[in-house]
């Protein structure tokens, strides 16, 4: 007989609402520079037969004095062996920029190992990984530019961008982010074969169209892509509008009562 698998590693997954006898988990990876704040009331959102836990990487929120992983290589296995116990019931994964390349990479990893992989993959704001990127690569520029960056980006503050102390604190794992984002590079693999959808910002100038339908080659499952408004932060400018569609693949999604 096996021995069960150790419990999930506390630092690295933030679990709003607990719910032992949920039917389906969901699995949240942020965009750069993110923690599991970038999910703040999702959990309230979702039905409550499924539970959602965020992934906090090192070198953000309460670790945000940890050394910040600048290579998806680098990160897989530490991340596979933290939560993977997490994923040994029906789950799904969702990621968000960085987030959908790094819940890509997981799944794929998982699958690898012969472990259980996810029931459906939720992908947003973010090309397929086998494409090149479509944007100036930034996480080497001075200080001052990366923050310009970060100014059209949108996705941070301008109180918190004027906050050089916050900013201090900040810096090294955004730049982390951006390296393991500007240094990816995809080499072939077998396709995931759980069904996969792809969200995009209407108005984001870096992730078109023909950038999300690619993520349809990443599977051999069924492929879905939805377009909603606002720019690469749509998550949270339509958030609203985005849990609703979350909420009906949890439906469509094996292990789910939700009505």
């Amino acid at each position: 007989m096996s021995a069960a698998p150790a419990p999930a590693s506390r630092s690295w997954l933030v679990t709003p609402r607990p719910r032992p006898r949920a039917r389906l988990r969901v699995l949240c990876f942020a965009y750069a520079g993110g923690g599991s704040a970038a999910f703040t009331g999702w959990a309230d959102a979702l039905p409550a037969d499924v539970e959602l836990s965020a992934v906090r990487l090192p070198g953000r929120e309460s670790r945000i004095l940890q050394r910040p992983y600048t290579a998806l290589d680098e990160l897989l296995p530490d991340l596979v062996s933290a939560v993977s116990s997490y994923c040994a019931e029906p789950y799904v994964l969702f990621g968000h920029s960085m987030g959908a390349l790094i819940a890509h990479a997981y799944a794929r990893e998982l699958c690898d190992a012969g472990l259980r992989g996810p029931d459906h993959l939720i992908v947003s704001g973010r090309r397929a990984p086998q494409l090149t990127h479509n944007r100036p690569l930034i996480h080497d520029l001075p200080d001052n530019e990366l923050l310009d960056r970060l100014r059209e980006f949108g996705g941070t503050t301008d109180e918190l961008l004027a906050d050089p102390r916050t900013m201090r604190l900040v810096l090294p794992g955004l730049r982390a982010d951006f390296q393991l984002n500007d240094t990816y590079r995809y080499t072939p693999q077998p396709r995931l074969d759980c069904p996969v959808t792809a969200f995009g910002g209407r108005q984001d100038s870096h992730v078109d169209e023909a950038g999300l339908a690619a993520w349809a080659d990443r599977t051999t499952g069924p492929f879905t892509m939805r377009i909603l408004d606002g720019g690469h932060f749509f998550l949270h400018s339509s958030q609203a509008e985005l849990l609703r569609a979350i909420k009906a693949v949890l439906h469509r999604t094996a292990g789910s009562t939700v009505a």
